[in-house]
């Protein structure tokens, strides 16, 4: 037991916070005609954001009305998160007239408007100009974090031209999560843990590892299911991002 406790000590230390960086995905590419044209050179085309558990998290660009129904690896995706051709906060156009440059960028939030957490995410666009008889899909991974990345892969699948740069924000989750009037209590917790704070919109609770284990709007918080462990809480306010360590006994 002793061993147990001290070990969830040093963690305690060594780790700050949940890393939830803020900051802005931007992404360019540029599409072209596939092999069996039905429109000419009218086309439809959809970016999307997908966690490393290839879960939908949030459409950036859809350019397709009447026929969106064609994009149909977008059209799965969003209809298995219970919100078919989810286009929340996203860049929205009728199906395009030629094909050419797409840009979108992301913010790092859901499509709840809730900042996820750091990690490996993956960017997928979907072109067609057909009745979705040939589909053009591109998938690819990119890093959410503290650290600036810039990607130029190579041509794929139409898609061609394409730049992905995460730029992280100069203020991030761990510059601005010391106002004492957000907390959690008590941080050693059995069953029902309390947040405190001002106009709080919502709150994540995450391991130690990042995993987001629960999402609630509620300040009273039942963790009784969760094994013994220091987890974090994110406290999202209109104050900013609050993230606190509470130990579940």
């Amino acid at each position: 037991m002793n061993k147990y406790l001290f070990s969830l000590l040093a963690m305690f230390i060594s780790l700050s916070t949940l890393a939830q960086t803020i900051g802005t995905l931007s992404v360019t590419a540029t599409t072209s005609q596939t092999t069996s044209p039905s429109y000419q050179q009218k086309n439809i085309v959809a970016f999307w954001i997908e966690d490393s558990n290839g879960s939908f998290v949030k459409t950036l660009l859809a350019y397709a009305s009447e026929r969106r129904q064609y994009l149909v690896a977008w059209r799965i995706k969003t209809n298995i998160a219970g919100s078919v051709y989810n286009t929340t906060d996203a860049i929205t156009a009728a199906t395009q007239t030629s094909h050419g440059a797409r840009s979108a960028s992301w913010n790092g939030k859901n499509r709840s408007q809730v900042l996820v957490a750091d990690g490996t995410y993956t960017l997928k666009m979907e072109v067609t100009d057909n009745n979705g008889t040939v589909q053009n899909l591109a998938a690819i991974n990119f890093v959410k974090g503290p650290s600036a990345q810039t990607l130029t892969p190579a041509t794929t699948n139409r898609f061609s031209g394409i730049s992905i740069s995460w730029t992280p924000a100069t203020t991030s989750v761990t510059e601005i999560n010391d106002n004492p009037l957000f907390s959690v209590f008590p941080t050693r917790v059995q069953s029902q843990l309390f947040v405190r704070g001002i106009a709080i919109k919502s709150v994540n609770i995450s391991d130690v590892n990042g995993r987001l284990l629960l999402q609630t709007t509620e300040q009273s918080i039942n963790v009784s299911h969760l094994p013994s462990a220091i987890y974090f809480a994110t406290i999202y306010a209109d104050q900013g991002v609050f993230v606190r360590r509470f130990m579940k006994e």
